[in-house]
């Protein structure tokens, strides 16, 4: 009896169960959508997994002259990336001025990952006078065409549509057009200030003047400028206290190409200065300069190494430290400069080294460099610092500074040497995408 009693209660719980499952495959049927019911009882074959060759494409932006928040609200057709290393694409930019008086953009996109090796370099110009929205969109325009070289070497996704509008010919077109400046530009600005408050005032106000002349072969550029700060402290003294600086300045340089790695040039100016003792000082000095890699690759990395000798002839507001109100003298300077810029970073440095020929005792050497540096994910260091050893002062005055002219750095100050050094660490982490660009409250 007993086990007739298990028999039947086992098929009960049987059968309630199988009601239970058929109910249950009703209700399903009932509140999910026809799509979703139908995978469930006529099964397909799963969706292909998202692989490195199929995914979007992913882009690192590592320029600060591209207008980089623009880029990332207009390109929506990419992901773009936190860090280099989750990148196929790194965007480097740099930017010079043109013989125009415009700006030249130069944007490398170096390949990671599936597009090692794939590099390119695009440019986009400016002329003088164009908005910002005409320089940024035509940066936009070469980012546009840099990336989808990428693309295409996987294959453009479906409904991808590309216009390109040509400018109509004319039989002008094929002559160059005529320049009525000669490819000279010129500039003028003025600027002044106003500070005041109960116990003092200051009023400052400047002017320069340029003309500029770039060609292949040829670089000419002239200047002028005119600075002067008046301030004014009304102290315990019956009498307020005001005291007014100024400098005056004249320049001018040209170089002259002599192939993909060689210059030379003629530097020449004229200048006055309270804060200097100059009360008049000109000097000349032609100079030469060797590349060691092709001036074409400025964009990506430089090694620059200068020599310029030459004369200066200087007049004094005072007796110098060297019983001196006027004197004649020759100097040499030599500098170096290194510049690369590539997707693990950036290290600039250079060096620089002048005398007077007289007496080779009195020098000035400086250093300089700067290192931003990519650790690891989300982990970056920079490095950043100049020194100078100071030998040459030989313009300061005899007398000694009044502690007014110390306080409000009214007059060159006697130093041996100036350093400066700073160190910074930066880590990030979380999402992996930036495509989200939101300006509110000026973000």
């Amino acid at each position: 009896m007993k086990a007739i009693f298990i028999a039947v209660s086992c098929r009960v719980r049987y059968n309630l169960c199988m009601r239970c499952v058929s109910v249950l495959l009703v209700i399903a049927a009932l509140l999910l959508p026809a799509p979703a019911f139908a995978q469930v009882t006529d099964p397909v074959p799963a969706t292909p997994q998202v692989t490195s060759d199929t995914r979007r494409l992913r882009v690192y932006l590592d320029c600060g002259e591209c207008f980089s928040t623009y880029l990332r609200d207009q390109i929506t057709w990419v992901d773009f990336v936190r860090q280099p290393q989750d990148a196929d694409v790194v965007l480097l930019s740099s930017t010079r001025g043109t013989g125009g008086g415009g700006t030249e953009y130069l944007l490398r996109f170096v390949g990671a990952g599936r597009f090692q090796g794939t590099n390119k370099d695009l440019r986009a110009l400016s002329v003088t006078g164009d908005p910002e929205d005409a320089r940024r969109g035509g940066v936009l325009d070469a980012v546009t065409v840099g990336l989808l070289g990428y693309m295409a070497l996987d294959g453009l996704p479906p409904g991808f549509d590309v216009t390109v509008r040509p400018r109509a010919a004319s039989p002008q077109d094929a002559a160059p057009p005529r320049d009525p400046w000669n490819l000279w530009v010129f500039s003028l600005r003025g600027s002044g200030s106003f500070e005041a408050e109960e116990t003092s005032r200051e009023l400052q106000w400047s002017a320069r003047a340029s003309a500029d002349r770039v060609t292949d072969r040829w670089k000419i550029a002239f200047g002028a400028s005119i600075d002067e700060r008046t301030e004014r402290f009304d102290l315990d003294d019956d009498e307020p206290f005001e005291v007014t600086r100024g400098s005056r300045e004249a320049e001018g340089f040209v170089a002259r190409s002599l192939g993909p790695h060689w210059s030379f040039g003629l530097d020449a100016g004229v200048n006055a200065s309270d804060f200097g003792n100059a009360k008049f000082s000109a000097r000349i000095a032609p100079a030469v300069e060797f590349s060691v890699f092709p001036y074409r690759e400025y964009a990506s990395r430089q090694l620059l190494f200068q020599y310029q000798v030459g004369a200066r002839h200087s007049r004094y507001n005072e007796i110098t430290i060297f019983d001196k109100l006027r004197e004649t003298r020759l100097q040499h300077e030599v500098s170096m400069s290194f510049d690369q810029r590539q997707p693990w970073g950036a290290v600039e440095l250079g060096a620089e080294l002048s005398q007077y020929l007289h007496d080779l005792g009195k020098y000035r050497l400086e250093v300089n460099g700067e290192l931003d540096l990519r650790i690891t994910r989300g982990l970056s260091l920079n490095l950043d610092g100049n020194a100078s050893r100071i030998r040459d002062q030989i313009a300061l005055p005899r007398r000694g500074a009044t502690p007014e002219e110390v306080l409000l750095r009214l007059r060159q100050l006697q130093s041996g040497y100036e350093v400066r050094f700073s160190v910074g660490l930066t880590y990030s982490f979380g999402s992996l995408f930036n495509n989200v660009v939101n300006p509110r409250f000026g973000g």
